[in-house]
């Protein structure tokens, strides 16, 4: 597995976790790890004609979570080489076939890619999952339902959607914390008494539209290799709950 860093960081967590990733898997295409300085985008992996990238902000290549955000890049390198559906299907298709003859906010409209971003986790965590000690992305997972908790919008005035971070609005931070549920649930990790669950509660409350737990059924019971065709059907029909289902009213198509 070649992997080389390119720009001003330690390449010590990257190679640590290419070496932790090449004990049960292993990637055809070289990796090439690009250190950027907006610390917004935390990361995220691109594949070209031959050859990955993995974008990185600076401050993420020098947190804790370096070697744990660079080995679940890796996971999707892997997904997108096995042609995996999660990692091939087009969202711009799902999207089209859901939504086509509907009325659907802007601001929905947007989180269905963050929805369908949560589908491919999914799929890589399980790779992920299966190396590593899951202790730091539980306290990352809980870190981050606590913040978009806490800075939820007030209910006099629930004018931010342009924000898409996890704490854009109530209704993304409620199917974002049906996917930490299912996630963790997926894998065992914890227990009903983990403060996940809590935050989960008033995230689910907050946002009275979204029914958490049949988000999380649904990212839960995603299954291990699906055919293209009923990979697509599952988007579609998550995309088409949050979407259409979850109390949207007319707005911009």
């Amino acid at each position: 597995m070649d992997v080389r860093v390119l720009g001003a960081a330690a390449p010590d967590p990257f190679l640590s976790a290419a070496d932790l990733f090449e004990t049960e898997y292993d990637l055809e295409w070289p990796v090439r790890v690009r250190v950027r300085d907006d610390p917004d985008e935390r990361t995220w992996a691109a594949h070209y004609d031959g050859h990955h990238v993995l974008n990185i902000s600076r401050q993420a290549a020098t947190s804790v979570m370096a070697r744990e955000l660079a080995l679940h890049e890796f996971a999707h390198m892997a997904r997108y080489e096995e042609s995996h559906p999660s990692h091939t299907q087009s969202i711009d298709e799902v999207l089209f076939l859901a939504l086509t003859g509907r009325s659907v906010e802007r601001r929905k409209l947007a989180h269905c890619y963050q929805i369908a971003n949560h589908m491919k986790d999914i799929y890589a965590d399980d790779i992920t999952l299966s190396l590593a000690p899951a202790t730091k992305l539980l306290t990352f997972l809980e870190s981050q339902l606590a913040t978009a908790v806490a800075d939820r919008p007030s209910a006099a005035g629930r004018t931010d959607w342009t924000r898409l971070t996890a704490a854009a609005d109530p209704d993304i931070t409620a199917v974002n914390a049906a996917f930490a549920l299912a996630l963790v649930e997926r894998h065992d990790l914890v227990d009903p008494t983990h403060p996940l669950y809590d935050f989960a509660a008033v995230a689910g409350d907050d946002a009275p539209d979204v029914d958490v737990d049949a988000f999380k059924r649904r990212f839960k019971s995603l299954v291990t290799n699906p055919s293209e065709s009923d990979y697509r059907k599952a988007l579609v029909d998550v995309t088409r709950a949050y979407a259409v289902h979850s109390g949207s009213s007319p707005a911009a198509d």
